[in-house]
């Protein structure tokens, strides 16, 4: 099937893997699975690239990732780019940070050392730059030292990211009894365990999108005002709860866009027009690119879970 004719995927990640052993040893990948992709670098599962499978490295961990690429080639673009701060084109020469002072035999430019350091500030550079400047992305770490640095170094910067760019943190919880050999709950999941890997976090709202479109009741576009015709245009629909306000995607861009449309081309957030609650651009094209090419998904998120037999019960003594 065509990369076009599929929905936006629930996750796709570039993360940035180090050894537990070396810490030194950093690894860069792509991947709409953290948690499968781990224990394939780890070795517990087949798929690891070369550059991880030496046992005297494992385990690797993954520290930090940056989530809400809408696609495998757009994360491969900027995995690529991070991987190769010294040659990517989307960085401007004057803007690039890092630059290499050897050629490899082939005559290209050979890539340099990296470290924590140079991989926290190339990220921060492509996160300001034109080219993916206006991607709805998200950051994420699951280490102290790593989020500290990245504090650090944001604390230098002149150029500070746009404030839709959010940073969360998500780090391993204190040791508790469990780690003394006494029994307790099953923890919580958390850092890449506890990332959404499907569509669950948007079964409310497609619920509601659903409903809106199966009946027919789009209305009239809550920007232009013009009434939507069913199955005749592209239309998207606020992520509010409580709010069914609906419109022209064009429409909806124009107005997230507001004074700035010839600065900018795609839109971040703003608020919806009917409800006046904020909504995230990013998360209408989702829902939107599901209902219209995500059959398969939306069954599949609305089907019941199978229930479990429960165990046969021994017959009483005679």
């Amino acid at each position: 099937m065509p990369a076009f004719s599929k929905p936006i995927p629930p996750l796709y990640t570039v993360y940035i893997l180090r050894s537990t052993v070396k810490h030194a040893s950093l690894y860069i990948g792509s991947t709409p699975n953290p948690p499968r992709r781990l224990k394939q670098h780890n070795g517990e599962v087949t798929g690891g690239a070369a550059r991880t499978s030496r046992q005297t490295l494992r385990p690797w961990e993954i520290v930090g990732l940056v989530s809400g690429f809408p696609g495998m080639v757009a994360a491969l673009k900027f995995e690529w780019a991070l991987n190769n701060p010294h040659v990517s084109l989307h960085i401007p020469a004057d803007s690039r940070i890092t630059v290499s002072t050897q050629r490899k035999r082939n005559g290209h430019p050979k890539r340099p050392l990296r470290s924590v350091k140079s991989i926290i500030s190339n990220l921060h550079l492509l996160l300001r730059v034109p080219s993916f400047a206006r991607w709805p992305l998200k950051l994420h770490f699951f280490a102290p030292e790593v989020h500290g640095a990245w504090t650090k170094y944001c604390d230098t910067v002149s150029e500070p990211l746009r404030e839709t760019v959010p940073v969360y943190t998500d780090f391993a919880p204190p040791q508790s009894a469990a780690d003394e050999g006494v029994p307790t709950e099953d923890p919580s999941p958390w850092g890449i365990h506890a990332l959404p890997l499907d569509y669950a976090p948007m079964k409310n709202y497609v619920e509601k999108t659903q409903s809106l479109y199966s009946f027919e009741r789009e209305g009239a576009c809550v920007v232009c005002k013009e009434n939507l015709v069913h199955g005749e245009g592209l239309y998207a629909t606020c992520s509010n709860a409580l709010c069914e306000g609906t419109g022209h995607i064009s429409c909806w861009s124009r107005h997230l866009l507001g004074n700035n449309p010839g600065e900018d081309i795609i839109p971040i957030s703003g608020c919806c027009p009917k409800c006046g609650g904020e909504v995230i651009w990013g998360d209408m094209m989702k829902e939107t690119s599901l209902r219209l090419r995500g059959q398969k998904e939306i069954e599949k998120l609305f089907k019941e879970p199978r229930k479990r037999k429960a165990p046969a019960r021994a017959a009483p003594p005679s």
